[in-house]
């Protein structure tokens, strides 16, 4: 079975195209910048390797050069549309009403829509991908994998905030949790590669959005994104964690709107407020040619990671191994010795010669004392999606 996996950004779309149950890529691709002028297309096969810059205005205009692309007579991988049966779509924000991966009717519809409110940097977008799909592949299955599936399994005395009742009980106000599609690939690889029947694991996904989740037995516990994907750790623009406070004196005593503070806490703080930067590659260049706001802001970044690691080792009552994932996590040895440095306490001690080698694969980087494992594992959230969209249709 052909599954085509759309994850539609606010700026981009990623996208592979997968063969189940063998999980073999067929193709896999990214356009970033949709939107502008000079958008980056890229796409690769086993044969080809293709990069072009490009105008693509919008989304609809984006997901036709996929379509394109995988029919094209020399690069393609398909002769017809119809040689791909499912669509696989990422969907950030699905409330408490699904807590699965989901068959894409007009109610799913519907309610990816009514979600906006809580995710609108992504929903709207995932939602859009939906329906351009449907338009470009109209005799495949729309499948929908929600990032706060993995999250249902959070208790009650972890999600819930201290706000009167009525708040959680008819509103649904509460921790959904996000990330999940990641986070549940990677523990799953993490168990896999331990071994061991009973876990607890803390898995750290780090991008230009950041989570962690505790993961006891394979079950999200606790995680640090919120009601919305805006608090826990400090991301590329987002503040994470902020004392409620401050927004209302923003708004009482500085006289900032509401919408100003949101606009602020959510596009310009994080990594970006405090350096100027928000991809962390620029951070880490200037923090080693002296910069003292980016050499804080990397403390800062580890010294909030660090707080989560306590917090959850203790939720769990141990640590067996943190994992680090995502663009970040993978890639950052700096940001992993900023983490685990002075670490002893709970049994974490890193390999420093480990922690500089580059792997494909899942690389264990702890020293042979370690008694808590530290793993690189690189996620990918498309295959999971794919894995998940044919355990439903098959």
């Amino acid at each position: 079975m052909n599954i085509l996996v759309i994850n539609s950004g606010s700026s981009s779309i990623k996208f592979q195209l997968i063969q189940e149950p063998s999980g073999n890529l067929i193709c896999s691709g990214l356009i970033e910048r949709v939107g502008d002028h000079k958008a980056i297309l890229k796409y690769k096969t086993d044969r080809f390797d293709i990069e072009e810059i490009d105008r693509i205005d919008n989304h609809k205009e984006g997901l036709k050069r996929v379509v394109d692309l995988l029919l094209h007579q020399e690069n393609g991988v398909i002769k017809d549309t119809d040689e791909i049966q499912v669509i696989g779509h990422r969907v950030v924000h699905g409330g408490n009403f699904f807590s699965d991966t989901t068959l894409i009717t007009s109610e799913v519809k519907n309610k990816i829509k009514e979600y906006d409110v809580l995710a609108p940097l992504h929903n709207p977008n995932n939602l859009e991908g939906i329906l351009i799909a449907e338009q470009l592949f109209p005799n495949a299955k729309q499948v929908a994998v929600f990032d706060t599936a993995f999250h249902q399994t959070i208790p009650e005395k972890a999600k819930k905030f201290a706000i009167p009742n009525t708040f959680y009980e008819d509103e649904h106000i509460q921790l959904y949790g996000f990330h999940g599609t990641s986070h549940k690939y990677v523990s799953k690889k993490a168990i896999e590669y331990l071994g061991i029947k009973n876990s607890k694991i803390i898995s750290i996904h780090l991008g230009n959005g950041c989570s962690m989740t505790a993961i006891l037995d394979g079950k999200s516990i606790d995680h640090s994104l919120g009601f919305a994907p805006a608090n826990g750790l400090i991301m590329g623009t987002r503040s994470g964690d902020i004392d409620h406070s401050i927004i209302s004196y923003m708004v009482n005593t500085l006289g900032y709107t509401l919408e100003e503070v949101d606009t602020l806490l959510t596009k310009k703080s994080g990594m970006l407020g405090l350096t100027g930067y928000s991809d962390l590659r620029d951070i880490q260049r200037e923090a080693e040619n002296g910069d003292p706001y980016c050499i804080l802001a990397l403390q800062m970044n580890a010294y909030r990671i660090k707080k989560y690691i306590g917090a959850y080792a203790a939720s769990m009552n141990g640590l067996d191994a943190i994992v680090f994932t995502a663009g970040i996590g993978e890639n950052s040895s700096v940001i992993r010795t900023l983490v685990c440095d002075e670490m002893d306490y709970f049994g974490i001690a890193l390999d420093e010669s480990k922690n500089e080698q580059r792997s494909s694969g899942i690389n264990e980087i702890n020293t042979t004392a370690s008694k808590v494992k530290i793993i690189v594992v690189p996620t990918n959230e498309e295959l999971e999606i794919a894995k998940q969209a044919y355990k439903l249709i098959h």
